[in-house]
């Protein structure tokens, strides 16, 4: 390789100029910058990048070889997306008057601005809002058949759907060891099809197991605890205590020993629904659950169940047991009343020991006819369930599409996908096999999948990144003018889509604030509608729900149909009714959703519910205000509201909200102190993503734990949340001014996160208050 003429004292005569590059005759020039208080002359060179003979390469001023050569490739790939930029535009050109006319996106941009909910009540430090919505079908034909509780439910369905597709569970044909590339050996299962039950089907086999709890001496009335994993039998169950009425007592799969005891204690419980995985906890629970006197397990597909070692005078009984001896039995249902406890669901526990909460069949039904009314499901849909239906979400979310005929496959973290953990390589995960339409998920959820698609993008070639930047950019300027890209969806986006079986249309999500920019990216890589709604446990999770038309993010919804939200002023955190330009405050939520209170909890109970008005209300803690088409959004939440040394208020839920959204962040949980100017964050890294960070600081021979507690390490962590928390406009005292990375990952096994995900905030300060005060020391 030789270099281009030098001047005779062999320094580069064009420093401070232009350089040329010349490739097959078309010359691109670039502006080298001088380090010389007087500009030399200009000089212009061609550089030939290919011949036969050599490849011949100018050095320019102080800078490299590379530096052309690179700049080369970024000057190609800047001129191709260029190209396809045009390409474009003159589509745009040819291709808007028939897209203007088939997807008329005046019509669509109308809707989604359209008035969702009015005031109907402003008093001098509250204002009440109620939905615009009128009940749909399925809401009306509910109430004109009668079916006003959760028994009457499935009856109604099968009667509706008879022998359609109802509940699908994947069979597993083995599990075969699968040697990995560092020779360890992972135990993987080989999987077929879906078996599907009818909806004639499900509500006979409910019927036999309400019969065979009956059998087994549980009177109407006294509750039984399903402590088990997602599956059709879980549903079944349930249905099967609903006909005879029996209050069901659900537990997360997730929670520890002396919190699953507690809810049996609490709940007087004698007999316990559980699942072969779970069944061997109970060798150590029952030492503490002394009313418990059966236990009924759902079996496994390959494994026989060791019922062995267990307390004395403890009956283990199969699942299957108690269906065909409930199959042979003549006991009439016992019909429940509306105002009979359906549920007595117990909460996560974010802030101390789990509480019951008591949801009878008309809150129940409520949620049902206000979601059938908020959501367009169809009967052609098809529904993944994998998240736990002892959280009320799912539950409600499942029961809606019974309603509507949709036919439920079931799922595992740990099966879903191609590539999840225990699927054989070169086999299909559930996803790709079932195919679905429709699916329910938690913010924390989609945040992973907005972090895998950088992910996989970063690790592209240059080319690629740039391509998917422009496609990503160019639908979303698009979908904001009201107009789809079906093109693009196939020939970009195609692949994403396929991630879920490639028919998904809609997601609905949850239980936690969902960042802008997360539902951003899954709608329009996944080429999904995303609804969001809002809602607790002691609202039978209805509150608000998206417009199915609503094309903004950020955003909860308005009012469900027979619910009513409240804003009452909150001194103390500044927020008024009187805001402007939107009105703010605490909200409260009044309507036939709301629970009854707290199980054997009568002063938490009056503490937190009230009458008034012939309603009942919940006070939320949660801080919203209401746009002017109705629409809520969350803001704040009072238990998260941090006020500095020096008067600012900083909301440690909305910082986490936009900071979780940063590539290198996992998990994160901020802290402030009343006594100090600024908050510190604990973050729970992204371990590709760290280590990537490791090695653009040269520190390639560490591993995950050894960059954790690198401090050059944490301080490029910090300066990363730094410039995002900047680019998501928190303020300077609202990003994080010290930060310790985590090597645990927050689970709820170990008592940091819900089962729903959300932070255990005084327990994660509990157990990280040395790291805390560490990181306000220096």
């Amino acid at each position: 390789m030789k270099f281009l003429r030098k001047d005779k004292d062999h320094t580069p005569s064009t420093a401070g100029g232009r350089f040329g590059l010349s490739v097959k005759g078309t010359s691109i020039r670039s502006k080298v910058p001088s380090e010389h208080t007087e500009d030399p002359p200009t000089v212009v060179r061609d550089m030939p990048l290919f011949s036969k003979q050599n490849v011949e390469c100018s050095l320019l001023g102080n800078y490299s070889l590379l530096f052309c050569c690179r700049n080369m490739g970024s000057f190609w790939i800047e001129g191709t997306i260029g190209a396809i930029k045009a390409l474009a535009f003159v589509c745009d050109i040819l291709t808007y008057p028939v897209y203007l006319i088939l997807q008329r996106p005046w019509e669509k941009k109308a809707m989604s601005r359209r008035i969702k909910a009015e005031p109907v009540s402003i008093e001098e430090k509250s204002i009440t809002y109620r939905s615009l919505q009128e009940p749909r079908g399925v809401h009306v034909q509910l109430i004109r058949e009668g079916v006003d509780t959760m028994a009457k439910v499935l009856h109604f369905v099968a009667r509706l759907h008879q022998h359609k597709h109802c509940l699908g569970t994947r069979e597993i044909l083995a599990e075969e060891d699968e040697i990995q590339p560092n020779k360890r050996v992972f135990k993987k299962y080989v999987m077929g099809e879906y078996k599907w039950k009818t909806f004639i089907e499900v509500e006979e086999l409910a019927a036999s197991f309400g019969r065979g709890l009956r059998l087994l001496g549980q009177p109407s009335k006294a509750n039984v605890v399903i402590f088990a994993e997602t599956r059709a039998e879980w549903l079944i169950a349930a249905h099967g205590c609903f006909k005879q009425n029996i209050p069901v007592v659900t537990i997360y799969a997730t929670l520890g020993e002396e919190a699953i005891a507690h809810g049996i204690n609490e709940t007087d419980v004698s007999v316990v629904i559980t699942s072969h995985d779970l069944l061997p906890k109970f060798r150590n629970i029952l030492s503490k659950t002394p009313k418990v006197k059966k236990l009924i397990y759902m079996e496994d597909q390959l494994a026989k169940t060791d019922v062995f070692g267990y307390k004395s005078g403890v009956d283990i009984i199969p699942f299957a047991e108690v269906l065909k001896n409930g199959a042979s039995s003549d006991i009439p249902e016992y019909p429940p009343s509306p105002e009979d406890t359906a549920i007595i669901m117990y909460t996560s526990g974010s802030t101390g020991v789990p509480k019951g909460v008591v949801l009878t069949h008309k809150n129940m039904m409520s949620t049902l006819k206000a979601y059938a009314d908020a959501v367009y499901i169809y009967s052609d849909d098809v529904f993944l369930g994998y998240l736990p239906l002892a959280h009320v979400f799912e539950l409600l979310a499942e029961s809606v599409c019974l309603l509507c005929g949709v036919s439920i496959g079931y799922s595992t973290p740990l099966t879903m996908i191609d590539s999840s953990s225990k699927i054989k390589k070169g086999t299909k995960g559930d996803a790709s096999v079932l195919r679905p339409t429709c699916l329910t998920a938690v913010p924390l959820i989609l945040d992973r999948i907005s972090k895998g698609i950088h992910d996989k993008v970063s690790r592209g070639s240059d080319l690629t990144q740039a391509l998917f930047n422009f496609a990503y950019k160019y639908k979303s300027v698009w979908t904001k003018r009201g107009f789809d890209t079906p093109l693009l969806n196939r020939m970009i986006f195609h692949q994403t889509r396929q991630l879920m079986g490639g028919r998904l249309r809609l997601v609905l999500t949850g239980g936690a604030p969902l960042s802008p920019d997360t539902h951003e990216l899954i709608k329009i890589c996944l080429c999904v509608k995303v609804t969001q709604g809002y809602g607790l446990t002691e609202t039978c999770s209805s509150a608000t729900v998206m417009d199915s038309h609503d094309r903004t993010t950020g955003r909860v919804g308005g009012p469900t149909t027979g619910c009513d939200i409240k804003l009452v002023d909150w001194e103390e955190g500044n927020y008024r009714v009187t805001d402007k330009p939107f009105p703010r405050g605490e909200i409260i939520i009044g309507g036939d959703n709301i629970s009854p209170g707290y199980y054997k909890m009568p002063e938490k109970t009056k503490e937190e519910f009230f009458e008034e008005g012939g309603r009942r209300w919940f006070k939320t803690g949660d801080i919203g205000e209401f746009h002017e088409d109705g629409v809520m959004k969350i803001i704040d939440r009072k238990k998260d509201l941090v006020k500095l040394q020096l008067g600012e208020y900083v909301s440690l839920g909305k910082v986490e909200t936009e900071l979780k959204t940063c590539a290198v962040v996992e998990n994160i949980c901020v802290c402030g102190d009343a006594t100090k100017q600024y908050t510190v964050a604990l973050i729970v890294p992204n371990p590709s993503q760290l280590v990537i960070l490791g090695k653009r600081l040269g520190l390639n021979s560490l591993n995950f734990e050894q960059l954790c507690a690198n401090q050059s390490v944490e301080k490029a962590v910090l300066h990363e949340i730094g410039e995002h928390g900047k680019k998501c406009k928190l303020e300077k005292f609202e990003i994080p001014a010290a930060v310790k990375l985590c090597t645990e990952v927050w689970s709820p096994d170990m008592g940091l996160v819900t089962a729903a995900f959300k932070l255990k905030r005084k327990d994660i300060q509990d157990r990280y208050q040395h790291e805390i005060n560490r990181m306000y020391a220096s």
